[in-house]
């Protein structure tokens, strides 16, 4: 049985970080709604309650019934969760007098309890609240403050295993936060840290065969990391019984086609491979709207994979690369869709097949590990995301396979110039962007009138927020002039330096 630390998600930003940051310490975690604790799953060994962006006195505030958790499993409040443990223990929180956010230090720290062994004092965490804890019931005592915050961190009296801190030790900024973390999850609760890649793999191949048994499964690949290293991971549990298919709308990247398809035979799948670009061409020609591209290229694949899935006989599954972000924000903590999840919305109802999602746990970095575990090529494993519609929300304006051919070559300079150079896998993304203006050049001696092309690369961590990259002059130069030289149609080259927010990674 896979023990298991439970997150209750009051609907703070940073819940997923946190169940980053259990996962690196090799033990499982699941985020649920606040109001969903699972009370007789008998794997749970403690749990976190997330922060929130209410205060605890709100009408409408998230609530949770925390005397049925207290006595039963190892408690952490964090933020919100530290705030509301006290309040419903009878303490008070009140707003703050200004508003607590940033860097702070530990000016008094209980070294000798368990939630802060190896936290001395000094040690910097990251604040983030409008409210404070101005006074503890005589169940809960202070083990650590700062020198605005007088609660900063408390426990419960009498050996109860219950904690709170009003800092945000998931965040980066929180100096100790790791090892404020690894006390509760290891060393209170009793982690066996044997969550990994490998014991992933293991579990999952077997979960999967009990599941499928002799079922067929189709796939539909797209060339990104969570598709490819979903298909391996079926192919290791089902074999034959597993048929992927790739189509082709004719926005992809320079060659992506063939060299996937080379990728995946390589790999031993069983993959049909679609040129369906002809389709796509006709149905976008003269539209503009980011939204109806969108939507033109989302329903024309499931036309098209439909056909192609029904050509293979007895199939009872569909497989997707859905991962566990893609679940948390598919649900709203009251637990009201809001938005679908499914990498190819529609596919499930339309073909009337059951849905199998083997990463549906899995974070994006454990993804990339359970892709190097099974073998996968770097080169996949590191990719790029690229979005769904392709190049074709990298052309602003209408489509074209004149516009795609032109994009195509400046993209791929890009995108080879990031590997040559060794900074491929220091961004998150990179691509080129195709303009709807035309600019003023000159080469030779003749005057140019010709497109101009925009150059787009991000550093960030989860997508959520994304700086733009400081690639180097001798770099940049290098691309533009190369791009100019070799991609005809092409006489200006900028980058794009905008960070998200406000603006976002992909132009449309």
């Amino acid at each position: 049985m896979q023990e298991k630390i439970i997150i209750l998600d009051f609907g703070s930003q940073t819940t997923q970080l946190i169940g980053r940051r259990v996962r690196e310490l090799n033990t499982y975690c699941e985020i649920l709604p606040y109001n969903k604790f699972p009370h007789d799953d008998p794997s749970v060994i403690g749990v976190i309650l997330s922060g929130s962006p209410f205060s605890v006195y709100d009408d409408k505030a998230f609530k949770t019934d925390i005397a049925a958790l207290r006595g039963k499993l190892p408690i952490l409040g964090i933020c919100y969760g530290a705030q509301l443990m006290a309040w419903e223990m009878g303490g008070n929180v009140e707003s703050a007098p200004s508003r607590e956010y940033g860097r702070a230090q530990l000016t008094e720290v209980e070294e000798s309890n368990p939630l802060l062994h190896s936290v001395a004092p000094g040690s910097q965490v990251w604040m983030s609240h409008g409210d404070t804890i101005t006074s503890l019931p005589e169940s809960l005592r202070p083990i650590a403050s700062t020198d605005r915050v007088p609660v900063a961190a408390y426990q419960a009296v009498d050996g109860e295993k219950l904690w709170g801190v009003q800092f945000h030790p998931e965040v980066y900024h929180s100096e100790c936060g790791m090892q404020i973390l690894r006390n509760f999850v290891v060393d209170i609760c009793g982690s066996r840290c044997d969550w990994s890649a490998a014991s992933f793999i293991e579990s999952t191949v077997n979960d999967l065969r009990r599941q499928l048994g002799d079922d067929k499964v189709v796939l539909g690949l797209s060339g990104g990391v969570d598709s490819s290293v979903a298909a391996v991971l079926l192919n290791k549990a089902i074999g034959s019984n597993l048929t992927c298919i790739f189509v082709d709308h004719g926005m992809l990247r320079k060659n992506e086609f063939t060299n996937v398809m080379n990728d995946y035979e390589c790999l031993g799948l069983n993959v049909i491979g679609v040129d369906a670009s002809a389709k796509f061409f006709k149905e976008l020609a003269g539209v503009t709207d980011p939204e109806r591209k969108r939507k033109i290229i989302g329903k024309g694949f499931i036309d098209v994979f439909d056909e192609e899935a029904h050509k293979v006989k007895d199939v009872k599954w569909l497989a997707q690369g859905t991962i566990y972000p893609d679940c948390i924000e598919s649900l709203s903590i009251t637990g009201t869709t809001i938005k679908s999840h499914h990498n190819v919305g529609g596919l499930p109802e339309k073909m009337n097949l059951k849905l199998c999602e083997p990463l549906r746990l899995l974070f994006k970095d454990e993804v990339r590990a359970v892709g190097r575990e099974l073998g996968i090529p770097e080169h996949l494993i590191s990719r790029h995301p690229f979005p769904g519609p392709g190049l074709a929300v990298r052309i602003l304006g209408d489509i074209t396979p004149e516009k795609v051919a032109v994009l195509q070559e400046a993209d791929d300079i890009f995108i080879q110039g990031l590997r040559d150079w060794d900074l491929y896998n220091k961004v998150w993304q990179a691509g080129a962007i195709l303009l709807p203006v035309q600019s003023v050049g000159v080469m030779g001696d003749e005057r140019t009138y010709e497109r101009a092309v925009a150059l787009r690369a991000v550093t960030s961590t989860d997508a959520m927020t994304a700086d733009w990259a400081h690639l180097p002059y001798e770099f940049m130069a290098k691309v533009s002039n190369d791009i100019i030289n070799k991609v005809r149609g092409v006489n200006r080259v900028c980058y794009d330096i905008s960070s998200k927010p406000p603006a976002t990674i992909e132009w449309e």
